[in-house]
């Protein structure tokens, strides 16, 4: 899963494809290899601002018809609006990918109407008041993965209960987002416990700031902890990796399968055929 955020104020590409520079990169993406473009028209970073539904609908409309132009490629809308999930489907997109794990029930109806997938992503509240990492306290969670498996099942339930049709439902820890970095490398090393839920995984670590446990270095630094984050996630079946670099990613997972197959060993690792199912 390819990412594409046509933002000014992103944590790590904000400003870069806005305009024309977004059609180039959405060239860019498919041709490194990416089966899924991830359109966001409002930052997630911690604190940032809420972007109005009209100012997103601004934002994404030029890319949506472009990306749709190309076979075989799936298109997500980042987005917890409903206003914005509607103007996202009725022009074709595949699934909207939900970073706030249902804040706005209505979303999930706007998904049931259209018969589209939905990528549910664990989060606790706004990001526009979501802290950094090093304030997140570390007994914000009793287990971590216990706790993201109960609250997330909840928002499953509801999406299913407005009519989502549970095969179209991922789920998505949320890496970073209201999580500290100890809590977030938690997720990723105990990644394959989420597979009790029953729902595809998608994870999301590219360039994130919990990669700084290995030591303080800015996201542009930060592409061999992605990798390897990428990496462990796959070999545990995870279904999609939602990354900004995909050329450098996918090299590295097509090299894993590569050396699992010479020694013998399944690959666990599948594409995903359609959003929300593997």
């Amino acid at each position: 899963m390819g990412v594409l955020n046509v933002t000014p104020d992103s944590f790590f590409d904000g400003g870069r494809f806005m305009g024309d520079a977004g059609l180039r990169r959405v060239d860019e993406l498919i041709a490194e290899g990416a089966h899924i473009v991830d359109i966001g028209g409002e930052s997630t970073r911690p604190g940032a601002a809420a972007v109005s539904a009209d100012e997103q609908i601004r934002r994404i409309a030029p890319i949506l018809p472009y990306v749709l132009r190309h076979r075989g490629v799936l298109v997500t809308v980042d987005t917890t609006d409903a206003k914005v999930a509607e103007f996202a489907l009725e022009s074709g997109a595949h699934a909207i990918n939900d970073v706030s794990c249902l804040a706005n029930p209505r979303l999930a109806t706007v998904v049931a109407a259209h018969s589209a997938g939905l990528v549910l992503m664990h989060s606790r509240g706004e990001m526009s008041k979501m802290p950094g990492f090093s304030q997140i306290p570390e007994n914000a969670y009793v287990d971590v993965v216990a706790d993201i498996k109960l609250e997330w099942a909840r928002s499953r339930d509801t999406a299913k209960s407005l009519g989502v049709d549970p095969d179209d439902i991922a789920f998505d820890p949320g890496i970073g987002f209201w999580k500290s970095a100890q809590q977030s490398l938690a997720i990723v090393q105990r990644i394959g416990e989420f597979s009790a839920l029953g729902a595809p995984i998608v994870v999301g670590p590219s360039r994130k700031s919990f990669l700084n446990v290995l030591g303080e270095v800015s996201p542009e630094h930060r592409l061999g902890g992605s990798i390897a984050a990428c990496l462990h996630a796959a070999e545990y079946g995870v279904c999609a990796v939602r990354v900004h670099d995909v050329l450098i990613t996918r090299q590295a997972l097509d090299l894993m399968r590569v050396l699992r197959r010479n020694k013998g060993e399944p690959s666990e690792q599948r594409g995903v055929g359609m959003v929300g199912a593997c």
